[in-house]
């Protein structure tokens, strides 16, 4: 930490060393009368170099601000919206000056030539980036520019977040990528191929739905291609080989995209084993298609349950062994101007090996729960497939006719060898082959001016398998629960297993229709219904020693393992909600009034629970400026479970973890509140985002777990918690800009209390986090740029009995450099650190570097050297605190790799 402290201290230094070899241009613009222009550009070009050195926007009283080179000879362009542009040649010397302009209304064609684009234009709800003018030449995709722009980030997920939103849409020209997957885009459209980033706030999805909607926090992102990629095929190819061991390393990524005005190809793909994962499963089971349930904002939360394989996840995309084979294609077509189709089809198949060592401790002596070390090799094999087709048809202004369809289907297994010091050796096998077809109709027609109608239906179909299987060798140090479940002893071991089968049909429609009173209010009334049927079916078995299967039945629950479930949900309900704008202010209030029924049918009897529910909710927008807002929210919410909740027989959720549902489960109700402050300042590029949520919950369900005696085996059942659980919020973020400076200031903290029963004692659990982050980058044209970042979090857990607490430590610094223009240098470290209030428990770190080669900026070809894990660090070490445990785990990832490659570009 005192070489990071030193480092920054540098920086800081060089920071005042820059800006002392600086003055400053200020003035004012304004019009032909004397009105202030706010947000005019004003551009300041170097006369020698001929290169932009300073631009800056005008704020609300037309004042402007440059930072310029001592005794230097600039041309200062002004421009502004149907506005002559103006020019005028200054000298600077060692003092700052004033220079104010005047901008005349253009009637003629005789504007001045623009000798340089502005690097920012706001257009009303469009903010436009001029690529060029924030790049080095070390940029090669899209997320690379982006990280570069004032007011966008591309996170850690590789999402993109425009003034702390995040973005909901990516178009290329236009024309949805991968129906606006953000990811996707950061990671694969070339750097080279970007013009423009047009910034689309206030971004409303159905044209005729934006006067009705509020779309204050929508934004999408439109990439305007360079006129050289336009109606040719763009793109790269890239091909790369290494060695590491006894491992043949390998890497194929070709990228080539197409686009004219009537259609559009994409075509991604990539295969390697060396962990560069390009879309993982938990991208597979995020992407969503642009598919938005209709009910999102009815006040009613349910949805369908999860009965994926309880996979171990990947630790940031490292893991012991990694191959995965990527492949993604995307089109659009436009027939004629009423008729659009698009689709996409996405496929990924991985194979990874992982090795963890963990120990358990529990925090509760009273609970007589041993504590445990485990180590484990597993094994998972991953085909995933996505296919998606979209037609939109808009015969005219007034009617627009949408249709999607989207299919998915798997095949996945999960083997792991596990040692446990308290059950031995476990053999355990999950695999499951589930799929799902969803489809969305959507009808928009605008009657007249004061009239506007939606319909919008979507209907789920899936279909989930989970079969699992574990075999364990220490039958003694199962013999309790091999007991409950009414194993045969007789056996060399104990052959557990369990098929399940889940059938899910959901069906999500509304109408609404929009009345416009006048130009400051309308009224919105919402007829909806959710109709939801699943049926669940599974049984618990053991394999004799001959093969063969074993009915077995419990001593326990009734002698019941098995599971026949028929499932009904319906929901009918009206929304009324009214819009008032009042000056600065935007009020909705508004309630929706709920017919519910559930029932569950299982052993000959049904359980139901019918009842009527009012849900208001309320909006307020307080406007403050153009670019600054204050928000909130309230709602409340009813909130249903799935069948999986319900299932009387036993579950096996794994060898150790034993379900018994509860058939007599009720709803839970909330109440959810919001408060939300936004503010990006053009003239200072200064980016502010704060919030502040809380949530309290009646009749939540939670869990009543009981141990089995010295054992880590435990049977859970759901129970509605009578007790309320509260859960709270509050981060903030501000980001400013200083020159080719920028700074960001995060900060995070939550709070959350809930209820427990673990061997018939109960708790209140509360947990409480904090996180931190700090980061200064630099953004030359010609100079070498860094990144330094610093994140500082605690974990503090209150378990009733025993209180916790962990620090985490994490600076990191990235660099990069173009070297006589033809070399690429990038370098990347990173140190994590954990401790207790007593001492470090563990510490790891990374770094990667890679030296590229490319002859001038226009060569087709480039060579590259990449390193991977330089320190060659074995494993990661990580630590949890759990409801009623501590836990650390060494989770071992791939060695150093170093790879040679070649790309070419289309």
């Amino acid at each position: 930490m005192n070489k990071a402290n030193s480092t920054f201290y540098i920086l800081l230094f060089s920071i005042s060393f820059i800006a002392k070899g600086q003055v400053k241009l200020e003035g004012v613009v304004k019009d032909s009368i004397g009105t202030p222009l706010e947000l005019a550009n004003v551009i300041a070009i170097n006369q020698e170099s001929q290169k932009l050195d300073s631009y800056g926007i005008t704020n609300n009283e037309g004042y402007y601000k440059l930072s310029l080179e001592k005794n230097t000879n600039y041309k200062i362009q002004v421009s502004y919206i149907g506005m002559k542009t103006a020019q005028e040649d200054v000298q600077t010397t060692e003092i700052d000056l004033v220079k104010n302009f005047i901008l005349q209304n253009d009637n003629t064609l005789d504007e001045i030539e623009l000798i340089y684009e502005m690097p920012v234009t706001v257009k009303g709800d469009t903010i436009v980036y001029n690529a060029d003018s924030f790049t080095s030449g070390t940029e090669r995709k899209l997320g690379d520019v982006l990280n570069k722009l004032p007011g966008v980030e591309v996170n850690d997920e590789g999402q993109i977040e425009v003034e702390g939103k995040a973005v909901g849409k990516v178009m290329v020209e236009g024309k949805d990528f991968f129906d606006g997957d953000s990811k996707l885009a950061t990671q694969n459209i070339p750097a080279n191929a970007v013009d423009k980033v047009e910034v689309l706030k206030n971004y409303a999805e159905i044209g005729q739905l934006s006067g009705v909607t509020n779309n204050q926090d929508n934004i999408a992102i439109n990439i305007k291609l360079k006129e050289g990629k336009k109606n040719f095929w763009f793109g790269n190819i890239t091909a790369g080989a290494g060695g590491a061991d006894d491992k043949t390393l390998y890497l194929a990524q070709p990228k080539m995209f197409y686009y004219s005005p009537e259609y559009s190809l994409n075509f991604i793909g990539d295969m390697n084993n060396i962990g560069e994962i390009a879309f993982t499963r938990r991208d597979y089971f995020n992407f969503m298609g642009g598919f938005r349930s209709p009910s999102r904002s009815s006040g009613t939360n349910i949805n369908l349950g999860s009965n994926n394989l309880g996979f171990l996840s990947l630790q940031n995309n490292r893991a012991k062994d990694i191959n995965t084979k990527f492949g993604a294609a995307n089109f659009s077509y436009s027939p004629k101007k009423t008729l659009d189709l698009s689709g996409f089809a996405i496929f990924l198949s991985s194979r990874t090996d992982l090795q963890e060592n963990s120990s358990v401790v529990y925090t509760n002596p009273d609970l007589n729960i041993p504590d445990e070390t485990t180590e484990s090799n597993t094994t998972q094999r991953s085909d995933l497939a996505m296919a998606k087709f979209s037609a939109k048809y808009k015969p005219n202004t007034n009617n627009q006719l949408d249709y999607d369809v989207l299919a998915r289907t798997s095949k996945e297994s999960q083997d792991q060898l596990f040692y446990s010091s308290v059950n031995g050796n476990i053999n355990e096998l999950e695999n499951a082959k589930p799929f799902s077809i969803n489809q969305n109709v959507n009808y928009y027609y605008t009657l007249d001016d004061a009239n506007i109608f939606a319909l919008e239906v979507q209907h789920l179909w899936q279909d989930e398998d989970p079969f699992y299987n574990a075999f364990l060798e220490d039958k003694d140090s199962y013999i309790n629960t091999a007991q409950v479940l009414g194993f045969d002893n007789t056996q060399i071991g104990y052959d557990v297993a369990q098929e399940k089968r889940v059938k899910s049909n959901q069906l999500d429609a509304k109408l609404d229709y929009w009345n416009i009173l006048n130009t400051k209010s309308d009224i919105n009334f919402t007829l909806g219904t959710i109709y939801s049927k699943q049926d669940y079916n599974s049984d618990i078995f053991q394999y004799l020693d001959n093969g063969s299967k074993y009915d077995n039945v419990p001593t326990q629950n009734n002698g019941l393992d098995i599971n026949d479930i028929a499932y009904r949900f319906s929901d009918v309900y009206l929304g009324v909600h009214y819009r008032l704008k009042l000056g600065i202010f935007t009020f909705t209030p508004g309630f929706s009034a709920h017919a519910y029924s559930a029932k569950n049918s299982q052993f000959n009897e049904t359980y139901t629970d019918n009842f009527f529910r009012l849900l208001p909710d309320f909006n307020t927008r307080i406007q403050l400026k153009k670019s600054e807002q204050l928000i909130f929210n309230y709602r409340m919410q009813t909130q249903f479970t799935d069948v999986n909740q319900f299932a009387r027989g036993l579950v096996l959720n794994s060898y150790r973890s034993i379900f018994s549902g509860n058939p007599e489960l009720e709803s839970a109700l909330s109440h959810n509140v919001n408060l939300s402050y936004f503010s990006f300042n053009m003239f200072n590029y200064t980016n502010v985002n704060a919030s502040i949520n809380y949530s309290k919950a009646v009749d939540r369900i939670r869990t009543t777990s009981q141990f089995l005696t010295n054992s880590v085996v435990r049977v859970s059942t759901p129970f509605n918690s009578g007790l309320a659980d509260e859960s709270a919020g509050a981060n903030a973020r501000i980001q400013k800009t200083w020159g080719k400076f920028r700074g960001t200031l995060n900060g995070n903290f939550n709070y959350s209390k809930f209820n427990q029963i673990i061997n018939g004692q109960t708790s209140v659990n509360e947990n409480y986090s904090h996180s931190y982050r700090a980061e200064l980058r630099t953004n030359f044209r010609e100079a070498p740029n860094f990144e330094l970042g610093y994140r500082y979090s605690i974990q503090d857990n209150d378990q009733g009995d025993r209180r916790t607490k962990f620090f985490t430590k994490a600076p990191s610094v990235e660099f990069d450099a173009l070297i006589f223009k033809t070399f690429t240098f990038k370098t990347n470290y990173s140190y994590n650190s954990f401790s207790d209030e007593d001492r470090k428990i563990n510490s790891f770190e990374f770094w990667d570097a890679s030296l590229a080669y490319r002859k001038n900026a226009d060569s087709k070809w480039e060579y590259e050297i990449k390193a991977t894990n330089l320190l060659d660090t074995q494993s990661q070490n990580t630590s949890r605190s759990g409801n009623i445990s501590v836990s650390a785990t060494e989770y071992f990832i791939q060695p150093r790799f170093i790879t040679f490659r070649l790309r070419y570009e289309l």
